[in-house]
């Protein structure tokens, strides 16, 4: 009877720790799946920005490449606003992401020469 109850002790000790053991991989798991999400997220995020730049013909251009003219035009119609972002298409035609002095975002379209264009 004693070694009966020995072997039912030892058992549910066995199994109790092994239970432990499997929560603390599984923890571990769930994180080392959430760090790949993320990863794989951003990357395509990052993929989805390029082909919408490449679908609508602009690409990224830096902010000194900007003619002069375009950045009169913006002070003139938009007092205070700062470009964030340009971007450019082989017409020379530019489309700029700006952020307005009161806060407000735009998207604005301008050829070489500083005229606002409809896209």
């Amino acid at each position: 009877m004693k070694k009966l109850v020995l072997v039912a002790v030892l058992s549910l000790g066995s199994l109790t720790a092994f239970a432990q053991e499997t929560e603390a991989i599984s923890t571990e798991a769930t994180e080392v799946a959430t760090e790949a999400t993320e990863a794989v997220t951003e990357e395509v995020a990052v993929a989805t920005e390029e082909a919408v730049e490449a679908q609508d013909g602009f690409n990224e251009v830096a902010l000194e490449e900007v003619p002069e003219a375009i950045t009169t035009a913006l002070e003139a119609a938009h007092p205070g606003a700062t470009i964030s972002k340009a971007y450019a298409n082989e017409d020379a035609q530019y489309k700029i992401e700006v952020a307005k002095a009161d806060g407000e975002t735009a998207e604005l379209y301008a050829d070489a020469e500083g005229n606002w264009i409809e896209m």
